[in-house]
C-alpha cells in the first residue's frame, strides 16, 4: 500500500470522526456519498438523505453518544478506493463496537464514504 495514501485516509477518518465529538452535522454530511450504503439494525439505509435522515439524532444533545477511530486502512493501488476500520467506544471509552469504513475518491479529490457497517463487541 502507498503509506503516503494511507496516511490520507488515516486523516480523512480522523475528520470525519472529529464531526461527531464536535457535533458538526454538516460537516459530518460532507463525508458522505450520494450514493453511500449505511447498514443499520433496520437494513441497509441507501443514499445520503437515507443515512443522514438515521444519523440527525446521534449528534443531538452536547455529548456525542460514541466516537470512533481507525486502526487499519487499507488502499487500492489505483488510489481510489479504501478501506477503514477501528474500534467504536462509548462516552466512559468503553469499547461497544468496531467499524468498518469503504471510501472513494471522487470529484474535486474529496474521499466520502460509499459504505459504512458498524458491529458489536461480543461480550
Amino acid at each position: 500500500m502507498n503509506e503516503q495514501l494511507g496516511n490520507q485516509i488515516i486523516a480523512v477518518e480522523q475528520a470525519f470522526a472529529e464531526t461527531m465529538a464536535e457535533r458538526d452535522f454538516e460537516g459530518f454530511s460532507s463525508f458522505i456519498s450520494e450514493e453511500a450504503v449505511f447498514f443499520s439494525s433496520t437494513g441497509p439505509l441507501r443514499g445520503k438523505k437515507a443515512v443522514l435522515d438515521m444519523w440527525k439524532s446521534y449528534f443531538e444533545g452536547p455529548e456525542a453518544p460514541f466516537t470512533w477511530q481507525p486502526e487499519k486502512v487499507e488502499v487500492l493501488d489505483s488510489g481510489t478506493l479504501a478501506l477503514s476500520t477501528g474500534p467504536v467506544h462509548d462516552p466512559s471509552c468503553k469499547l461497544i463496537g468496531t467499524f468498518t469504513s469503504i471510501w472513494r475518491l471522487e470529484e474535486n479529490n474529496h474521499w466520502r464514504i460509499i459504505f459504512d457497517i458498524g458491529n458489536p463487541v461480543c461480550e
